[in-house]
């Protein structure tokens, strides 16, 4: 199998390009501008105005970036984050150590970056004093968790690379995992997608979608 590749997006940041998939991990708008807009704007800060602390889900690890935004979020307000990651196909420590996130965000945050990419599987680590962290290498079809999170991070490829990610069984099991006024975040707005998860008993809310998209889709569990 050919290895991906590393690409810059439009904002300097970098993404990966899946040469199995055909597509990449961001938006070429820009990754950081679209990790910050969809998952840590319209969900941490949305879920932060209301709590002082937070368990999070993220289906689909990545490049790790939405949990280093998360990171730095936890300590500019003081604030505990829970963070559970699952990534079926992690990408290699070798690749993780090359992404430009750090010189971007700030080279002081490199070594918890890379902490994140090396930790142990399966095991929790506490990357921060307001960042604890675990990843699991599973598939979202495996994820049995219920009632245990306040937020969901959901950044799967889209529908159309990976449908079997967006059906009625994967979706309903981030509806268990989330506490009774839970918010799932994704940046999909396809209306397949939240007839799904309006008959899993989620309410739909279509927002401002990040650089290059119309819309995007913050959903709660009511």
């Amino acid at each position: 199998m050919e290895p991906d590749s590393i690409i810059e997006t439009q904002d300097g940041s970098h993404s990966i390009f899946s040469k199995s998939f055909g597509v990449s991990y961001h938006s070429k708008y820009g990754a950081i501008q679209e990790s910050r807009h969809v998952f840590i704007d319209s969900g941490l800060v949305f879920k932060l105005s209301a709590q002082k602390s937070l368990s999070i889900l993220e289906a689909g690890f990545g490049t790790g970036l939405n949990a280093l935004l998360t990171l730095q979020e936890a300590a500019r307000h003081k604030v505990k984050i829970t963070y559970e990651a699952v990534e079926a196909y992690p990408i290699p420590f070798e690749q993780a150590c090359l992404l430009n996130y750090p010189s971007i965000l700030g080279k002081d945050i490199a070594p918890q970056f890379l902490e994140l990419h090396k930790s142990t599987w399966g095991a929790t680590h506490s990357i921060t004093p307001y960042f604890t962290f675990r990843k699991r290498q599973i598939r979202f079809e495996e994820i049995q968790d219920e009632d245990a999170y306040d937020l969901v991070y959901f950044d799967a490829f889209a529908p159309g690379t990976q449908p079997e990610l967006w059906d009625e069984a994967v979706l309903g099991n981030m509806y268990r995992a989330l506490k009774i006024g839970g918010a799932l975040v994704t940046y999909c707005a396809k209306g397949v997608v939240k007839r799904t998860l309006m008959g899993l008993g989620f309410t739909i809310e279509s927002l401002k979608g990040p650089p290059g998209k119309r819309e995007m889709t913050r959903a709660i569990k009511s």
